[in-house]
């Protein structure tokens, strides 16, 4: 599971044919107010992943501190297709972007019909350019089965053209230590999917945790360091946040230390403990 050779610069290659940075820059409730400083603040610091979102209502300050990344996810009451297409259409329209990288489904929620339906709005978006790569997050196994469902009928609506349905290429869950997700992340694996992981501090509620403290103390790190270094040597994309500068430098200061195969197993659990929402279990 180590990798000694990750850095600030590290990428991942994506199904879409495009590359997307292995740390990332999450603005999660991040007051619009101050979300362009602190952006512009993670970008001078070395960050060129940021994870935005229509919900999060600062899609605008995070496009005024850089204009050639942004991830901003359908929200999940703009399911559907024409839904869709117009929170795409707002997206571009807000932000002045061109294009957005990455466009991720927020959530399953909405119903079956309405998830083909969003699905379908997205690869219009990327045929027309306006999207480079397309993902999903917080779905559930059954979720991501149906969607390759959808992908399939879409190609053979298209005449049978592989890769005219689509491809996931990004996944994100909630992911650290207390909540692994094997069934899921292994789902991914096994098709090329990247991982992203979202709280991967555990919105530092795990701080006081017996074996993290001892791992810090033993690399002369941050927990939230020792987390973060975790994540990445899983083979994730985490997101750390934080509207403080000192913080957001740190949180990158993580690649000149490693974890041993021993150390990332130890920490690792078998607890389902998360520490947000689940849409995974949803079925509707």
């Amino acid at each position: 599971m180590a990798s000694p050779k990750l850095d600030i610069n590290t990428s991942y290659k994506l199904l879409s044919g495009y590359s997307i940075p292995a740390l990332g820059f999450g603005v999660y409730q991040t007051p619009a107010s101050t979300t362009s400083a602190c952006v512009t603040h993670a970008l001078r610091t070395g960050y060129r992943h940021i994870d935005s979102a229509r919900v999060y209502r600062n899609e605008q300050p995070c496009a005024d501190a850089i204009r050639t990344t942004s991830l901003p996810p359908v929200p999940p009451k703009a399911m559907g297709y024409d839904a869709t297409k117009n929170s795409i259409a707002s997206s571009l329209s807000q932000t002045g972007l061109e294009y957005i990288d990455l466009y991720l489904v927020h959530a399953p929620y909405g119903g079956k019909e309405a998830r083909r339906g969003t699905w379908r709005a997205l690869v219009e978006a990327k045929e027309r350019g306006e999207v480079r790569s397309l993902g999903v997050s917080n779905y559930g196994v059954h979720h991501l089965e149906e969607l390759e469902g959808f992908i399939r009928e879409l190609e053979r609506e298209r005449g049978g053209k592989k890769g005219s349905g689509g491809e996931i290429s990004v996944g994100q869950w909630e992911l650290h230590p207390w909540l692994t997700r094997p069934d899921i992340v292994g789902w991914c694996k096994s098709r090329g999917v990247v991982v992203e992981a979202y709280c991967p501090l555990v919105r530092n509620q795990r701080a006081g945790d017996e074996k993290l403290r001892a791992l810090a103390k033993k690399h002369g790190k941050s927990t939230a360091q020792v987390l973060i270094r975790w994540s990445l040597q899983m083979g994730w994309v985490p997101l750390p946040k934080s509207e403080n500068e000192g913080r957001i430098t740190e949180n990158a200061g993580v690649y000149n230390f490693e974890l041993s195969e021993e150390e990332m197993e130890d920490l690792k659990t078998d607890r389902y403990e998360p520490c947000s929402w689940d849409p995974t279990t949803s079925h509707e």
